[in-house]
């Protein structure tokens, strides 16, 4: 289990520092992206631009599609694609219909794998397309149809991503029905956030001792904790970081939540038994909890459910059932 956790932990975490990297010229790709996509009808024949403006033709809509990466895949499956999806990465584990799907490798994918199960569509990603540049390359080669899915930065362009996701594969309408439920689900979550008197400080850990990892600005646990009327403690920092013990005793948050207890035994007595931990108002309290690192790091459907998984870690008092 241990050894899992550090191959998801180095999967999530290059996909966090190659996201950080990203140029104004990325940026703005993304932006000819999402409203090249988006003003599709979603009929086919469908030509469109991808995240690196590679240009993608389909005759009519995918009958066999292979996605390289968690996200894609539960988008494609809450899109109802279930028949459609022949490979998915060695990670994706949600929905539970994944499990059985055929597994085409991780960070390094296996190319003959993937043109073996002859799909018409291969769903890549923008975060992890310069480290898969000569795979990605091979299966064009091969003549399969490649598409590099923008890498969302907000929680704004995980809509995009999902409405584009849903016209390319001939599911516009129901990406949008998708989307809709999101905004109102988040939308609710806000409006009970308005009630909150005194803000609280929190501090996120996404990988544990002795390589200890935390959130800061320009991320998407950032946001959420700002859309909970939260204050991130990291906030000072940029991107994924690696944490200075003293400076979270410093910062001394009111709540502290974990995101690795899927993978790794014990989060809280881990934080609460550290050396120098003892005096922070999250330990003395016994407010440290987990939150399932899926929900808050995969820019899919389930995102607004980290929301609220982390709404009610914070403000149980607001937000619990």
């Amino acid at each position: 289990m241990k050894h899992t956790f550090k191959i998801l932990l180095a999967f999530v975490l290059s996909i966090g520092f190659l996201s950080a990297c990203g140029t104004n010229d990325a940026k703005e790709t993304n932006k000819n992206e999402s409203k090249s996509v988006s003003q599709e009808k979603g009929e086919f024949p469908l030509s469109v631009n991808d995240a690196l403006d590679h240009k993608i033709s389909l005759e009519e809509q995918p009958k066999h599609i292979v996605s390289l990466i968690p996200s894609n895949t539960e988008i494609l499956f809450e899109l109802g694609l279930n028949d459609e999806i022949v490979g998915v990465s060695d990670f994706d584990n949600y929905p539970k219909e994944a499990m059985n799907k055929e597994k085409i490798g991780g960070m390094e994918f296996n190319v003959e794998k993937i043109v073996g199960l002859k799909p018409d569509l291969v769903l890549a990603h923008e975060s992890t397309a310069k480290s898969a540049e000569e795979g990605l390359e091979q299966l064009r080669s091969a003549g399969v149809k490649v598409f590099i899915v923008q890498d969302a930065k907000s929680i704004e362009e995980v809509y995009d991503t999902i409405e584009n996701i849903g016209t390319l594969v001939g599911k516009k309408e129901q990406a949008e029905t998708i989307t809709s439920g999101m905004k109102s689900d988040l939308a609710t979550i806000q409006e009970k956030a308005k009630s909150i008197k005194e803000k609280k400080s929190v501090y996120v850990e996404v990988s544990p001792s002795p390589d200890i990892y935390s959130t800061g600005k320009n991320t998407f646990i950032d946001q959420m904790l700002s859309l909970v009327n939260a204050e991130n403690v990291m906030s000072d920092q940029d991107g994924w970081v690696q944490v200075n013990q003293e400076a979270v005793i410093s910062a001394n948050p009111d709540v502290i939540i974990t995101t690795y207890g899927y993978y790794s035994e014990n989060p809280k007595e881990q934080v609460m038994g550290r050396d120098g931990w003892k005096d922070v108002n999250a330990v003395k309290d016994g407010d440290v909890h987990d939150v399932h690192s899926d929900l808050v790091t995969r820019t899919g459907p389930r995102l607004v459910e980290g929301v609220e998984e982390i709404a009610k870690s914070i403000y149980p008092e607001i937000f619990a059932e």
